[in-house]
């Protein structure tokens, strides 16, 4: 962290916009709420047909419907008031109220799930659905609620839910050697989180120490902090979320958030527009940092416009650490031995990256994955953006 981002936040000190504690919200009606649990929701795409698939859980916890399924697990009775609807699964064949329908494909289970085509069951169930490009998701809205489904390819979930490769990106004429850990953020047995440092904010540790005694099976540097200090208490700078609790709070920084659901939803949040999206549920874990790198598979740096004057975020080369969501809702972490934020972003876009933000660099840098580092960083870190993995 250096001088003149430090001063930024010291000033946002002084004038007492960051604070620590909890985020006053109003309650919101989401369909998170309605299906809190462990298992992730979401729907498929077949872009060869243009069709999309949603979980039947969608109709029968949020859209108000009752699913009755056979025995045999051939069928699937749906009644909403008092219409009633019968699907064949892997048929395209249906009844409404005791009429053959037109469906154009086939209901379908796969991992303990069926899947029904979400044109059919917003046709017959009233279901208004709109599509959202940036976060690759269906908003889904009934009875006066509304939950934004991720949507990922059919056929694109893998055995190996974390990977890791390295790549030479080139920008500028210069080659970029890049350490990258992707995250298969919709994989059953993957799931987020974030922590401090001894999991209490204002400490630093090793940065693998902070992932294997969080049982993580992936981890990257997050937040930025007072890393030149020598008082006792290394003051982190951003926003830190974990499992929903707010466990620090920067009230007065537009620095970007990475954030995420109970369904892995993620969003890239400008600073001062995240308490909002807090109190709407909207999240179960965050990490700030910034600048955005890349917005909408674009590159878009403006790090003045977040509150950087650092001259090292501005037009320094360093070793940075970065975080990035691809278009199928998978997260890549990636590092860097030297890139300005231009250079990054390009590199983050080169990955994959549909939307992107650097992380705290420098020393801090640092990228661990399977028990050992991939990235060591050069010092103690205060906080982590980790990937666990059941077994």
């Amino acid at each position: 962290m250096k001088k003149g981002l430090k001063t930024l936040l010291a000033i946002a000190l002084v004038a007492g916009t960051i604070t620590t504690g909890a985020v006053p919200g109003a309650e919101v009606a989401t369909a998170a709420a309605a299906t809190s649990s462990s298992a992730k929701i979401f729907g498929y795409s077949d872009p060869a047909a243009g069709r999309t698939y949603i979980p039947i859980r969608v109709l029968s916890t949020f859209a108000g419907a009752k699913v009755n399924a056979a025995q045999d697990a051939s069928k699937l009775e749906i009644v909403k008031g008092n219409k009633k609807i019968v699907l064949h699964i892997g048929k395209k064949k249906a009844e409404v109220d005791g009429k053959k329908a037109k469906i154009d494909a086939a209901p379908f289970a796969y991992d303990g799930v069926t899947y029904v085509p979400l044109g059919f069951a917003a046709q017959h169930l009233g279901l208004n659905v709109k599509w959202h490009e940036s976060t690759s998701s269906m908003r889904i809205a009934s009875g006066g609620q509304s939950m934004d489904l991720p949507i990922i390819a059919r056929g694109s979930l893998t055995d190996k839910p974390v990977t890791y490769r390295q790549q030479v990106f080139y920008s500028g004429g210069a080659a970029f050697r890049a350490n990258i850990v992707t995250v298969q953020l919709m994989h059953p047995r993957v799931s987020l989180d974030a922590a401090f440092a001894h999991n209490k904010a204002g400490t630093v540790q090793n940065l693998k120490w902070i992932a294997s005694e969080n049982y993580a099976y992936a981890a990257i540097n997050a937040t930025y902090f007072d890393a030149y200090s020598s008082a006792l208490y290394r003051a982190p700078y951003g926003y830190l979320v974990s499992k929903g609790n707010m466990k620090f709070v920067n009230g007065g920084s537009n620095l970007t958030v990475f954030a995420y659901d109970q369904n892995h939803m993620t969003r890239l949040i400008p600073g001062l527009k995240f308490g909002q999206a807090y109190a709407a549920g909207q999240v179960e874990g965050a990490v700030q940092a910034g600048p955005l790198l890349v917005q909408n598979g674009v590159v878009a740096v403006n790090a003045p416009r977040e509150g950087f004057r650092d001259p090292a975020i501005l037009r320094g080369q360093a070793a940075r650490s970065a975080i990035g969501i691809t278009r199928n809702h998978e997260l890549i972490m990636v590092t860097t031995p030297r890139a300005s934020m231009p250079q990054l972003a390009r590199i983050m876009k080169q990955a994959g990256a549909y939307q992107a933000m650097n992380l705290d660099g420098g020393a801090s840098s640092g990228l661990y994955m399977n028990g050992k580092y991939i990235t060591k960083p050069g010092r103690p870190v205060s906080n982590a953006l980790l990937v666990k993995v059941k077994k």
